[in-house]
């Protein structure tokens, strides 16, 4: 069934991957983006183009995550020219690099902002109408940093993913008597295709991180980063991300994974994962709330 999905941070990366995905599926897609008249207008008009040329209902949307107000007015948007709403893809973040100590508090906030609260901007301004309408579905890209290998240099950034992935844990209990399921998507570091090591923020106190580069960790940046790349078979694609999404979203309901992770390199999070949720349900059955484990059907599906 063609569905209306809005994808946030969806200019560029994972988003801007599955938000064309998703369009070739057949469904009504919103690639959200924010400062749309301005910074990002080639993106936008690469958007419409891109539909024209494909014959796919693919559009963007004006809506920054980190705005309240825009949260709101970007999701009313889309709710009032469908009148309803079916998916959510959280996707927005920011990676930043470089030795933990010389970061400011502030610069964790910020990334904490961008890729945490965010989603909490556009749950609090979607959520109404999926309720309303017994049915939807909420996609989280998380990534395999919450759980799995953690190389040095990445702390603000793997802080922040952990705490979304958690929150993502939260929310799928609390949603599913509503009728809204709840799909983590995991992709592990794929250093090519996304730009994600590149556009990475870096560390406001430059004194203090010169003393790492000066000092016993000098060099290690690069040994990281040849690290991580040696480990991403030659073959891997970001495209296997958008694909997974268009997969849970095309599933029928009640049938979706709760995750999905995508790792060429292996780094160990789907272990630990498939550990940390199968004790999640455990404690569930043992307190009596088996239940939330699985989407209530509220709407019938159409025949």
């Amino acid at each position: 069934m063609k569905q209306v999905i809005v994808i946030t941070g969806a200019s560029s990366g994972f988003g801007a991957l599955a938000a064309r995905a998703l369009a070739h599926a057949g469904h009504t897609v919103y690639a959200s983006m924010r400062e749309t008249t301005g910074r990002n207008a080639p993106q936008v008009a690469a958007v419409q183009q891109y539909a024209a040329e494909h014959a796919v209902d693919l559009r963007t949307v004006e809506l920054d995550v980190a705005s309240e107000a825009s949260c709101e007015a970007g999701i009313q948007e889309i709710i009032a020219a469908h009148g309803r709403l079916d998916v959510i893809i959280h996707n927005a973040g920011h990676m930043s690099f470089g030795p933990a100590e010389a970061f400011t508090p502030e610069q964790f906030a910020q990334l904490y902002d961008i890729n945490v609260l965010s989603t909490q901007r556009v749950n609090r301004a979607a959520l109404p109408q999926l309720r309303k309408q017994g049915r939807g579905l909420v996609i989280w890209v998380s990534s395999s940093s919450a759980r799995g290998g953690t190389p040095p240099y990445l702390s603000p950034y793997f802080a922040a993913k952990a705490a979304m992935d958690s929150l993502a844990v939260s929310y799928a209990s609390e949603l599913s008597r509503w009728g809204i399921e709840t799909s983590i998507i995991v992709p592990g570091a794929f250093t090519k295709g996304t730009h994600h090591f590149a556009h990475s923020g870096s560390p406001s106190d430059k004194a203090r991180a010169a003393e790492y580069d000066q000092g016993p960790y000098a060099g290690l940046p690069e040994q990281s980063l040849k690290g991580l790349a040696s480990l991403e078979p030659a073959d891997a694609d970001v495209s296997a991300v958008a694909d997974a999404i268009v997969h849970v979203v095309d599933t029928p309901f009640g049938k979706r994974p709760f995750r999905t992770h995508i790792d060429p390199s292996q780094d160990g999070c789907e272990i630990v994962n498939g550990v940390a949720d199968r004790v999640r349900a455990e404690m569930f059955r043992r307190i009596g709330l088996e239940d939330l484990l699985h989407p209530r059907e509220l709407v019938q599906s159409a025949s």
